[in-house]
């Protein structure tokens, strides 16, 4: 039973940072591309970043460039979302997830979310 795990969200202040893990057990992962959602109230699910399994390509949203790093532990089965110079903008309830591709389609497996809110 595949499982992803997510923690690290909370109540921040703007401009602080917070750091998202993702913990993804029961099956190999080897080869996927992991990724971060989010969906803030009243908007649609969005691709914030993705990362493939060697590292070597990355994708991020605009609206997140320059302010937030995906990176990713193969042998701990693991992917982190380091986020920086929050904005109120960003609160949403964010997902990991694994399976699809570098535009954000066809994922397979997901976590259950957690809330990030940027205070202004």
């Amino acid at each position: 039973q595949v499982q992803l795990v997510e923690s690290g969200g909370g109540l921040v202040q703007a401009g602080g940072s917070l750091r998202l893990s993702c913990a993804a057990s029961g099956r190999s992962f080897s080869g996927y591309i992991m990724a971060w959602f989010r969906q803030a109230p009243g908007k649609e699910r969005e691709l914030v970043a993705a990362i493939t399994w060697t590292t070597t390509s990355t994708f991020y949203a605009d609206s997140v460039k320059g302010r937030f790093t995906i990176s990713r532990d193969n042998p701990k089965n693991t992917v982190y979302l380091q986020m920086t110079s929050l904005k109120p903008e960003d609160t949403a309830v964010y997902y990991c997830a694994t399976g699809g591709d570098m535009r954000g389609s066809g994922y397979l497996y997901w976590g259950q979310g957690t809330q990030v809110t940027v205070s202004s």
